[in-house]
């Protein structure tokens, strides 16, 4: 994993799907990417927030693995799938729950779970769902478009940025969607 690296920062300041690429974002702890809708200790989600605005924030930053866009079609660019921080050479989803991912020199993010898309997914490009959450062998969900984490260390984060993987020590707890 010493090849894995950022590929593209992304934000927007208000709850659309898409998020616009950035120079670089800043994450403060405990809330998220500053200046992004998601941005807070508690939940940030409207429907989430509808349920129960108290619950913390799991979801305060979205990464997703750039090698999904080589996989979906027509072609999806960074930021498009709302994701904050897009990566390469990493794989996200078999990261278990609690493993840490340090970007850049300060930033650390936590991992807490998948995200769980929705029809906004089939709303930005007809038929895109299908292709992000499907089916195993098995008949279990599988949900490929990326997973949250919440921000333990602040820090500044820009494309061309090294990512390091710690994973938690003892049992390793498979994600779920969060």
């Amino acid at each position: 994993m010493t090849d894995a690296r950022v590929t593209s920062v992304n934000r927007d300041d208000e709850h659309r799907f898409s998020k616009q690429p950035r120079p670089s974002i800043t994450l403060i702890t405990g809330l998220g990417v500053e200046g992004d809708a998601h941005f807070g200790a508690t939940v940030q989600h409207r429907s989430r927030v509808r349920r129960d605005p108290t619950q913390p924030n799991l979801r305060q930053v979205h990464l997703i693995q750039a090698e999904l866009f080589d996989e979906v079609t027509p072609d999806v660019e960074p930021g498009q799938l709302g994701e904050n921080v897009t990566t390469e050479g990493i794989d996200l989803l078999g990261l278990p729950r609690g493993a840490r991912l340090r970007l850049g020199d300060e930033a650390v993010v936590e991992v807490t779970g998948l995200r769980n898309p929705c029809v906004q997914i089939d709303r930005f490009q007809p038929g895109l769902l299908k292709q992000v959450v499907g089916t195993d062998a098995d008949g279990a969900t599988v949900r490929r478009a990326g997973v949250m984490g919440v921000v333990l260390s602040g820090g500044v984060v820009r494309p061309g940025d090294a990512i390091g993987v710690e994973l938690p020590d003892g049992e390793r707890e498979a994600l779920a969607p969060v």
